[in-house]
């Protein structure tokens, strides 16, 4: 449960979605925003809240709700066309009872490695193992690919010692790398004539959907693997 008091507008938009999307990546059962003591002068700056839930749509997949007490600010959020993508309740129960249904069964597994090269062999063993855990050895080889991707892109680029997630429903796994760097991961070009592909063009090649999400410490980078992209 979030509590946002003050004025929404172009100076506090990130730190706004950042809070939200960090709520988020802890995974809890929904992030819930009381936005009834914001003062918010241009109805634009509510889109705020459906960036943030963009940015979790896919991972962890965590629900973003309004709490508004207030009619006439919740009819202005309407209005906006926020409420498509978050849903605004005019009170914690009525919120929390839209969820009852939106819960799955989560396995999950976290392990800080060291910053130095001998942790992309300790990744590779880490998802490895939980995977056969959790009788996924099928996606084993394009997961290992995944996190020797994400974590060299940490060692090779930051100054982090990088903290791997796993996270497995009945259909999909989720590995993600966090570190301290605060610069968003991004997808570069391969120089023209080179033959080598980037980590994460390599990631995106091999994953259903990646991103990057930041935290107050810095981002954490991941991707989703389903059946179709077993190798």
């Amino acid at each position: 449960m979030l509590h946002a008091v003050g004025r929404l507008d172009s100076g506090t938009y990130l730190e706004v979605r950042n809070c939200v999307i960090k709520a988020a990546l802890d995974e809890p059962l929904a992030v819930l925003v009381d936005v009834g003591g914001l003062e918010v002068p241009a109805p634009s700056a509510w889109s705020v809240f459906t960036s943030a839930r963009w940015h979790v749509s896919t991972w962890p997949g965590i629900p973003v709700v309004l709490i508004c007490a207030r009619p006439e600010m919740a009819a202005r959020i309407a209005r906006t066309g926020v409420t498509r993508y978050v849903p605004v309740h005019a009170d914690v129960e009525s919120a929390l009872a839209s969820l009852a249904d939106h819960r799955q069964p989560r396995r999950r597994a976290r392990i800080e490695l060291p910053q130095r090269l001998s942790s992309l062999r300790d990744a590779r063993a880490f998802v490895g193992g939980w995977l056969v855990n959790w009788s996924l050895e099928q996606l084993t080889p394009t997961a290992k690919v995944i996190v020797d991707a994400l974590v060299e892109n940490v060692l090779r680029h930051t100054e982090s010692a990088p903290v791997i997630l796993l996270e497995s429903t009945a259909a999909t796994l989720t590995i993600a790398v966090q570190d301290t760097d605060r610069s968003p991961a991004m997808l570069r070009e391969a120089a023209a004539g080179s033959r080598q592909s980037s980590g994460l063009a390599v990631v995106g090649a091999l994953c259903r959907a990646w991103g990057s999400s930041p935290t107050p410490s810095g981002k954490t980078v991941w991707a989703v693997v389903g059946p179709e992209n077993r190798l």
